[in-house]
């Protein structure tokens, strides 16, 4: 589980769970993250302002005045999360649109990899992916692991605007840009869904740590009509 708990700065915890990255270290991640923020919702814990999750590491900044580094660390150390299940986390859906109008980086990622965009799309889309963290913009999901044929670097110059639900693949990871923003990830495709809404949902962010994701393929013209 955690590796190592130390100080980060004056009033962080940095809780090291090894520099590798898959879902086993993820999913020990996300199960920490949980615990502590009930913890927090419950009072059980104070002075706590803010739980930062990421690949294999988890960060906890807190109030001075209020708590001290020993003091989340037992709270940490208490913990039991061996027997924690997956039942909480869900399983989606994500429709997405390849038309070259839409999927930017094919050229490229053909010429890296030597495969047709039929091959890439293939290989790219008929998985379920794990999300590790969300993050970069708000919502925005980094799911992996993509098949290794396919694993391609960033652009070289990333783009001043890449388009609100752009799909994009890079090194092991898949994203979902939740609004327009710079970005280096190859584009394959574009979804009409909301991945992140927080003018309509209680929950704003539709993918959270820990869910399972997979995509299928819809046409230009559901793409076009899918809010109608």
């Amino acid at each position: 589980m955690i590796k190592n708990i130390s100080n980060l700065g004056d009033a962080s915890v940095y809780c090291d769970f090894g520099s590798d990255v898959n879902e086993q270290i993820n999913s020990n991640v996300i199960c920490y993250f949980n615990e502590i923020s009930k913890l927090v919702e419950t009072n059980e814990i104070t002075g706590i302002n803010n739980i930062i999750p990421s690949y294999n590491k988890l960060i906890i900044n807190f109030d001075l005045s209020q708590t001290t580094f020993n003091e989340v660390k037992e709270k940490i150390l208490a913990l039991d999360v061996k027997n924690q299940t997956k039942n909480n986390f869900k399983k989606i859906k994500i429709a997405v649109c390849c038309d070259d109008e839409f999927g930017l980086d094919f050229n490229r990622i053909s010429k890296i990899t030597k495969l047709s965009k039929e091959e890439i799309l293939n290989l790219s889309l008929n998985k379920e992916y794990f999300c590790y963290m969300t993050g970069f913009i708000a919502g925005m999901p980094f799911l992996g692991d993509i098949n290794k044929d396919i694993r391609c670097n960033r652009l070289e110059t990333p783009r001043l605007k890449v388009p609100k639900g752009s799909v994009g693949i890079t090194e092991q990871f898949v994203n979902i840009y939740t609004f327009e923003s710079p970005g280096g990830w190859n584009i394959i495709g574009n979804t009409p869904e909301k991945i992140f809404d927080n003018l309509n949902r209680k929950e704003p962010a539709l993918i959270k740590p820990g869910d399972r994701v997979s995509f299928y393929q819809i046409s230009k013209e559901e793409y076009l009509n899918w809010n109608e």
